[in-house]
């Protein structure tokens, strides 16, 4: 895992959204898998600005978020499908086809995971996977405890996880407690990986992703088993790291 630690927000999400415009840059037909969360709203602004101002293209590649949550409707305003519409697909000319979001209010959520896991599967696979990362190491919402050789599914949401999203919502009480979700190993499965992580509320997490031994514990730090991983943090997510591993690992200059 090559990593990189930045001085603040706005560069991490400037650097992402470099690594993802240089991608785009060299296959304009891309397969991008997309995060969502708080981290990367900052590097999809980024992104349209440069949709905007240098014309990058995005109306070639095709994309395929993480998640959404069990229940949700596509215009529900915390679904997933609204939070891309609204922090970056309307900003950009990707083409409303080319994106991919599981279905959350599926009849048949099992038949939607294998629908799902095809659909990735026939775009040829995803070339960059954008992660962000929980505070109890959780990447898309592959909990604690996830089989290392998971496929799209629904999953059960952490108590945590559930505390950590209720800002999100009017009250902890309306927060949903499942969601559909890619597997680590449909992650895995992607050429490159890029994992944002903003804050001090993420420094323990980025801390055992990158100084332990891979464990289901620890959903993030099965990354390290992927061969080409960049982990791009703020200094505040930084600050669990130790002095040896910053002077024994290679950092991405």
């Amino acid at each position: 895992m090559k990593w990189k630690i930045v001085q603040n927000y706005e560069e991490l999400s400037a650097e992402a959204a470099r690594l993802v415009a240089e991608q785009v840059k060299a296959k304009p037909d891309s397969v991008l898998g997309l995060a969502t969360g708080s981290t990367p709203v900052g590097m999809y602004k980024e992104l349209a600005r440069l949709h905007r101002i240098e014309n990058l293209d995005l109306s070639r590649i095709m994309t395929f978020n993480l998640d959404e949550y069990v229940g949700l409707s596509a215009d529900h305003p915390q679904s997933y499908h609204v939070y891309m519409r609204d922090n970056f697909f309307r900003h950009v000319n990707l083409l409303p086809e080319h994106t991919h979001i599981p279905s959350g209010d599926a009849s048949d959520l099992t038949m939607e995971c294998t629908r799902y896991e095809q659909a990735i599967k026939d775009a040829g696979g995803i070339d960059v996977q954008i992660l962000g990362i929980g505070g109890n190491g959780h990447i898309g919402f592959n909990e604690p405890g996830s089989e290392a050789d998971s496929r799209t599914r629904v999953v059960q949401l952490a108590q945590r996880t559930i505390e950590d999203n209720a800002r999100f919502f009017s009250s902890i009480e309306e927060v949903p407690k499942a969601a559909v979700s890619m597997g680590i190993q449909t992650i895995l499965d992607a050429r490159k990986i890029v994992l944002l992580a903003s804050g001090q509320s993420k420094a323990e997490a980025v801390h055992r992703m990158l100084e332990e031994e891979p464990t289901p514990d620890v959903p993030a730090s099965l990354l390290q088993r992927h061969p080409d991983v960049v982990v791009i943090m703020d200094r505040p997510a930084a600050s669990r790291l130790s002095a040896t591993f910053m002077e024994t690992k290679h950092a991405l200059l």
